[in-house]
C-alpha cells in the first residue's frame, strides 16, 4: 500500500496501513457477520491466554539482559528498483510487492528467500498480504478495466479498477464488492477469512476526492462477503487485520473525514469482535485514530495524532484501555510514529518519521522499550531500516529497508541472532548509527516507484 504519514498498511500497511496519519501496508449487520464467524473455524483463546499474551509491565527489573541483535537480508525485487514486505507468517513466509523491469509492482512472496511472483488480475499493480501458514494470501490488485468515476482505490493513480482477490497454491479467485467497483482485501487470518474493504455503491458528495461513494470494512468468508458496521453515527470504515480469533482492527468515521486510496485514515479506531463494532476511544486529538494489528490475545495497536501534529503509537487491552506510547525520542526525527503490527508475544514493530517523512528508522517495541532496529544490526550491514511493518512470533521481523551503498529500497527480512533477550535493560548506551545523508527524501522517491503512472 501507499505509505504516507504512517498509520497503515498497505496493508499500508497491507500500509495495508499504511504514513501521513494513515495506516492500511483492512458492514452488513451484526446479526449477518456473527452468524457467518460462528460457522468460520478459529482458534478461540481464553482471558487468561490473553492475560499471558499481554504486554509485561515497563518497570519491571531488565538488569543484566542483553539487548537482542540480528541477522538481516536483501529479499531483492522482480529484477525493477523496488520491494516492500507487508506481512510475515511463523514459517518465515514473506508476503508483500515487488517491482518488475517496467516499473509496475506484482504481488509476491519469498519462501527461503527465493522470491514468487503472484502477478496481478490483469492489470498494472498488485500486492499481497496474509499471515496465515496454510498458502493462502490475500490481494489487492488492479484490473484492466477503467475506473468509471476516476477514482484512485488501489492507490497507484493509474485509473484502474480496484479488486480484492484470494490466491491459494497458484490459482486467484476474485472476491465480490458490496455492490460499489471497487475493493481490497489485506489479511486473512488461518482460519481463511479475509478482511478488507469494499464499495457499496453509495454515492456522497461529501467524500474526500476522489473518492465518489461509500466504502465499508468487509471480511470474506468462503468467497462471500459481509459488512462490518461503522461505529454508531459514523458512514464509512476500513478493516486492516484479523487474528485467529475473528476479531478484526481498523477504522471508521464520516465520508468527509475518512479516506482511502491506497491508504487508510480515519478518526476512529474500531475492534470488530466477532461483528460488533468497539470504539477503543483515543489518546489524540481525535482527528486521527487508527487500529493497525490485534494479535491472537486481543491486544490492539495503532497511531494517534495529537494537537501538536506528532503521531503517537498506541496500546489497548480491555482491561487497561488505550495507552500511548509515546515517541522513540525528542528528536525531530521522531515526530511522526506509526505502529504496523504486533505478534502474541507482545512485540511491536512500526516507523518512526521526522514531519516530513522523508527521514524514516524501523523501531522494535518491547517491554515499554523503544529501540531502533538499525542499533541491533551487525556494525557493517549494508541495510538501514526504514520501515518494521511486520513481526512473527519467532521475533523475526520483515518491512522496507535502502541499501546505503546503491540507494535502492527492497524488502528485507531480520532474524534474531540467539535466543531473544524478552526483558531489555532499563538503561543502555545506544550506538547511534549515524544514518546515511542521502536519506532524507530515499523514502519518498521510493514510494515513487510504488506510484509509476503509465499509459495503457
Amino acid at each position: 500500500m501507499r505509505i504516507a504519514s504512517p498509520i497503515s498498511r498497505h496493508r499500508s500497511v497491507f500500509t495495508r496501513t499504511l504514513l501521513d496519519g494513515v495506516v492500511r501496508i483492512a458492514v452488513a449487520t451484526a446479526v449477518v457477520l456473527t452468524a457467518a464467524c460462528a460457522e468460520a473455524p478459529s482458534s478461540p483463546k481464553s482471558d487468561d491466554s490473553a492475560a499471558r499474551n499481554a504486554l509485561p509491565d515497563a518497570s519491571m527489573s531488565r538488569s543484566g539482559s542483553q539487548l537482542p541483535s540480528y541477522t538481516i537480508s536483501d529479499l531483492g525485487t522482480l529484477g525493477g528498483p523496488f520491494s516492500i514486505a507487508y506481512d510475515l507468517t511463523n514459517t518465515g513466509r514473506v508476503i508483500g510487492t515487488a517491482a518488475v523491469p517496467e516499473g509496475y509492482h506484482h504481488a509476491v512472496y519469498w519462501e527461503h528467500g527465493v522470491i514468487h511472483d503472484v502477478g496481478t488480475l490483469g492489470g498494472l499493480n498488485a500486492e499481497a498480504g496474509g499471515r496465515s501458514a496454510g498458502g493462502q494470501l490475500a490481494i489487492l490488485s488492479e484490473t484492466a478495466s477503467p475506473d468509471p468515476l476516476g477514482e484512485n482505490f488501489c492507490g497507484f493513480g493509474t485509473g484502474l479498477v480496484c479488486a480484492a482477490a484470494v490466491w491459494s497454491h497458484g490459482v486467484v479467485r476474485q472476491l465480490p464488492t458490496l455492490g460499489g467497483t471497487n475493493a481490497a482485501a489485506f489479511q486473512n487470518n488461518s482460519a481463511g477469512a479475509i478482511v478488507g474493504v469494499a464499495e457499496d455503491g453509495v454515492a456522497d458528495a461529501s467524500c474526500v476526492p476522489p473518492q465518489r461513494t461509500r466504502f465499508q470494512a468487509v471480511i470474506w468468508w468462503r468467497g462471500k462477503v459481509h459488512e462490518l458496521p461503522p461505529l454508531p453515527g459514523d458512514e464509512v470504515g476500513a478493516a486492516l487485520r484479523i487474528n485467529d480469533r475473528g476479531q478484526a482492527v481498523g477504522t471508521s468515521g464520516p465520508c468527509s473525514a475518512t479516506t482511502y486510496g491506497g491508504f487508510v485514515n480515519g478518526p476512529h479506531a474500531v475492534l470488530w469482535d466477532h461483528g460488533k463494532p468497539i470504539d477503543l476511544g483515543s489518546v489524540g486529538d481525535g482527528s486521527v485514530t487508527v487500529a493497525a494489528d490485534v494479535n491472537d490475545g486481543g491486544t490492539v495497536i495503532g497511531s494517534a495524532r495529537f494537537a501538536d501534529g506528532s503521531q503517537h503509537p498506541f496500546l489497548w487491552s480491555r482491561k487497561h484501555g488505550m495507552r500511548d506510547l509515546g515517541l522513540m525520542s525528542s528528536d525531530p526525527a521522531d515526530v511522526i510514529n506509526t505502529a504496523f503490527e504486533i505478534n502474541d508475544r507482545g512485540q511491536m514493530v512500526g516507523g518512526s518519521c521526522d514531519v516530513t517523512n522523508q527521514i524514516c528508522r524501523g523501531y522494535l517495541w518491547q517491554n515499554g522499550v523503544m529501540m531502533d532496529i538499525n542499533e541491533l544490526l551487525p556494525d557493517d550491514s549494508p541495510l538501514y531500516v526504514l520501515l518494521a511493518m511486520a513481526i512473527n512470533d519467532r521475533g523475526q521481523i520483515a518491512g522496507l529497508a535502502v541499501d546505503t551503498g546503491t540507494g535502492e529500497a527492497h524488502a528485507f527480512l531480520a532474524t534474531p541472532a540467539g535466543r531473544i533477550a524478552w526483558h531489555w535493560p532499563a538503561h543502555h548506551r545506544p550506538r547511534h548509527r549515524v544514518r546515511p545523508q542521502f536519506l532524507r527524501g530515499i523514502l519518498s522517491q521510493a514510494l515513487q516507484h510504488r506510484s509509476v503512472q503509465r499509459e495503457h
